[in-house]
């Protein structure tokens, strides 16, 4: 119940949101000038030279480099619009406490390799006609370039819909969807994790839409947790979770999917209002076409696989202290690139 009314400020904001998305079909693409954050003048002084494409330095390709960090970024405003027009010099990137120098920088709207991660267990019976709302919204949102693999989880995950590049294939999935069974969420989030390692795109996102925590999983939350963290794959998500009757399992839900998401650079949405989903889902969508990705190599190479601690800070003119950048957590620097996940380790050692 505390994370439900912890996010009354989203909800209002999405409220508003839906408003936005129907009447002004130029919210997806906000600049400084459209949030009355800077004149076009001061806009332009602010982002001073063009960008660098990391498409075209040759290292679009997120692991064709052991030793480079690529960290996405959103920045907002507080109405959670997405700010576009910085460039490298508004950022600041610490390893620890130590700061590093950005070696490339990119604004452009690259291609994504997504994964959906949809729950049909029994309990999502009436809130199924939102769902494939959401799911339409947020491949209208995408990049005409992105694919698509669609996972659906009940008593156990399956790929419904392999690597596409039309959205129309994951519609007609959920056409034929019949709610029924117990709710394995952790499962489904390693398949949909495993099933990244065959990603064409370099950036790479999992949405989860789900109405409870787990119940019917092998997995369990420290494994899936440091799975997360090794993949190199956003994680975002939508809960709708029943505040009047919820379930042991609904109760651990939302800090569940926090927990997940957040550390990756993904977000973690929690409502009580199925009619919410389309417009976050668009929302999610808009985000991943409007983020920054800078790249950095470490000053110091790890000698043994441990968690590096990331963050990263706008350095913008004292009248913008009101945007904020979101990013992951941190990452798993290894040695060894081909290591064994934590999650693969603990499911040897129970055969």
């Amino acid at each position: 119940m505390l994370a439900l009314r912890n996010n009354l400020k989203v909800l209002l904001g999405f409220a508003l949101l839906f408003f936005l998305l129907t009447h002004f079909s130029a919210f997806s693409q906000t600049s400084l000038d459209d949030v009355h954050v800077a004149t076009r003048q001061a806009s332009a002084i602010l982002t001073g030279s063009s960008s660098t494409s990391l498409e075209s330095s040759g290292i679009h390709v997120i692991h064709a480099d052991s030793r480079l960090v690529l960290v996405p970024v959103s920045v907002t405003d507080p109405m959670q619009r997405f700010v576009t027009g910085l460039n490298r010099d508004n950022f600041e990137v610490y390893e620890g406490a130590k700061p590093q120098r950005i070696q490339n920088f990119s604004s452009e709207d690259v291609p994504v390799s997504l994964g959906i991660i949809l729950d049909v267990s029994g309990s999502m019976n009436d809130k199924m006609s939102r769902v494939r709302e959401a799911v339409t919204q947020f491949c209208e949102a995408s990049n005409p370039q992105d694919e698509f693999f669609l996972v659906t989880f009940s008593d156990e995950p399956r790929v419904v819909v392999d690597f596409t590049s039309n959205p129309e294939d994951l519609k007609k999935e959920l056409l034929f969807t019949q709610p029924k069974g117990r709710t394995s969420l952790l499962d489904a989030i390693y398949l949909g994790l495993r099933k990244m390692k065959n990603a064409k795109y370099g950036k790479r996102a999992l949405l989860v839409i789900s109405d409870g925590g787990d119940n019917h999983s092998r997995y369990g939350e420290k494994e899936i947790k440091g799975f997360a963290k090794e993949s190199d794959v956003m994680i975002y998500s939508i809960g709708v979770f029943d505040r009047y009757v919820p379930t042991p399992e609904e109760l651990r839900g939302p800090s569940l999917l926090t927990e997940v998401a957040e550390p990756t650079g993904g977000r973690a949405f929690t409502v009580d209002n199925p009619n919410l989903m389309p417009p976050i889902a668009r929302h999610i969508g808009i985000e991943l076409r409007t983020q920054y990705v800078l790249a950095y190599r470490p000053q110091e190479a790890p000698h043994k696989s441990t968690w590096r601690k990331i963050r990263v800070k706008l350095r913008l003119p004292r009248k913008f202290p009101f945007l904020q950048a979101h990013a992951k957590t941190g990452y798993y620097a290894s040695a060894d690139p081909e290591a064994v996940t934590s999650a693969d380790r603990e499911q040897t050692s129970r055969r």
